[in-house]
């Protein structure tokens, strides 16, 4: 029994740790396509998609919709099915035992660009709990496209840089801890030194995930964000 003890106190963690993140992986891989297909779809259509977007969301978002309003929340309402809109983040209840809360982040690495408040992003809660937020001020300067064949820079923070806005995040386990942005576990968050490594654990390993919007699809924002979808079965 002893024997037993000692083994399962090294290779439970390892197991919960290794299914956490399979978990994450794949929510996030469905999640990214969701996104995407939203956009194709809304093009296919009604005309646009993310970089067709010409003003960001409004007092009425919730009733947005692509055949009147060019808006990511319109493209959202009309493609998404059972997705909850909330006009701030931070209005999503978390609900435990003991006590209701806002949903918010904690620890961690600064979200995106330092925007670590949930108030400054819209979000949907989809039908399985996902939350995807995106800055509130998207569409508001320019629509969310780049050039064929050209590529994203980084910040000196390691971020994908950006101009327009367009940036958002996903938190693959909803209002659930840790509520922290992914990170590298060894090498740089730089799409430019490509050579980010994220492990299977609580410290890096975790749920946020920034994302960048633009022309018919949505991609990850951070070379860690990436390195998760890369190694998703």
């Amino acid at each position: 029994l002893g024997i037993i003890g000692v083994v399962a106190a090294m290779t439970i963690p390892t197991l919960i740790a290794n299914t956490r993140s399979q978990q994450y992986r794949s929510v996030l891989k469905k999640t990214v396509s969701t996104l995407s297909q939203a956009g194709k779809m809304s093009q296919a259509q009604y005309g646009f998609d993310y970089a067709g977007i010409t003003q960001a969301c409004g007092a009425n978002a919730k009733f947005e919709h692509p055949d009147r309003d060019m808006t990511i929340c319109a493209i959202l309402n009309g493609t998404l099915t059972g997705a909850t809109y909330f006009d701030k983040a931070s209005d999503i209840k978390i609900k435990n035992a003991w006590q209701i809360k806002n949903y918010s982040f904690i620890g961690g690495v600064a979200l995106y660009h330092g925007r670590n408040s949930a108030s400054s992003y819209h979000a949907y809660v989809l039908p399985d709990g996902v939350i995807v937020a995106f800055w509130a001020d998207l569409g508001a300067n320019n629509a969310c496209s780049r050039p064929v064949g050209s590529f994203y820079e980084n910040t000196a923070d390691g971020y994908m840089k950006s101009t327009s806005y367009c940036w958002g995040f996903i938190d693959v386990n909803g209002v659930n801890l840790p509520n922290k942005e992914v990170s590298c576990s060894s090498g740089a968050n730089s799409f430019l030194k490509n050579d980010c490594v994220v492990n299977n654990n609580s410290k890096h390993m975790t749920d946020i995930y920034p994302i960048r919007f633009h022309d018919g699809m949505v991609e990850l924002a951070t070379a860690a964000g990436k390195y998760v979808l890369n190694t998703a079965k």
